[in-house]
Parts: structure tokens; C-alpha cells; sequence
């Protein structure tokens, strides 16, 4: 005797589980404690990253740009302490 289970509910709780947590579980800072985004560009520059661009999402900082090995990337950055609090690959 064949148990059939339905695949359909189960592949979508494991996508779930596979996903990366939202931006937002990690910055929760005051929009007011926020720190200029010129000074987030500054310091990765100094770093040796290039940003391209930097949005707000989920209330972090998004930074599209090359790291200081030259790898593209999508940053999400705490916007008051500037530390990377994930990357969307």
C-alpha cells in the first residue's frame, strides 16, 4: 500500500524556511537616529567598496556596489551603527 502526501503544502513551507529574514528583523532603528548616507558612501569608500546605490528597505540602508575584493553586491546596513546586517545574493 502507497501513503501519498501532498507535495504542494510541504515544497512551499520549505521555500518559506529558505528564505532569508526580512530586512526589518534587523534594523529597527528610529528614522531620527538615522546617520547621513553620505557618511555610510564615506566609510565604505574608505573601505574600498564602490556603491553604486543605497535605498532604504524595511529600514535598513540597501547598498548596490562592488565590496573591496570587486564582488558585486546587495548590502542591508543598520543605518545608525553602518554594520552589515545581511545580503540579498
Amino acid at each position: 500500500m502507497h501513503v501519498r502526501f501532498p507535495l504542494g503544502p510541504l515544497a512551499a513551507l520549505l521555500v518559506l524556511a529558505a528564505l532569508p529574514a526580512a530586512a526589518s528583523d534587523k534594523c529597527n532603528v528610529p528614522k531620527e537616529s538615522w546617520r547621513p548616507v553620505e557618511e555610510l558612501t564615506a566609510e565604505l569608500t574608505a573601505k574600498g567598496w564602490t556603491v553604486k546605490t543605497v535605498k532604504s528597505d524595511d529600514g535598513c540602508y540597501e547598498v548596490y556596489g562592488t565590496d573591496d575584493k570587486g564582488k558585486r553586491v546587495e548590502a542591508f546596513i543598520d543605518p545608525a551603527s553602518f554594520e552589515i546586517v545581511g545580503y540579498d545574493d
